[in-house]
């Protein structure tokens, strides 16, 4: 009887073990795939500084005139 909870025990210490070590190399492959996603991120040059001079006007000319056009519209005589 003895033998048997032994057997038992050490079987869900093995399970625990190998869940353990599963967790374990998903954890560090996480780290070094979390690295190297920020040195590629600090490395690589941002291209789009080159266009932080750019001034857009161009959005501004079409609401800068908000004209009534009320003015031009005769109401009908119903």
């Amino acid at each position: 009887m003895r033998n048997d909870v032994v057997v038992k025990e050490d079987a869900v210490e093995t399970a625990k073990n190998a869940i353990i070590a599963v967790c374990i190399i998903v954890g560090v492959i996480t780290l070094i795939a979390g690295v190297a996603v920020a040195v590629y991120k600090y490395l690589t040059p941002d291209y789009l500084d080159d266009f932080d001079e750019f001034d857009d006007d161009f959005d501004d000319d079409f609401f800068d005139d908000d004209t009534d056009f009320t003015d031009d519209v005769v109401p009908s005589e119903a």
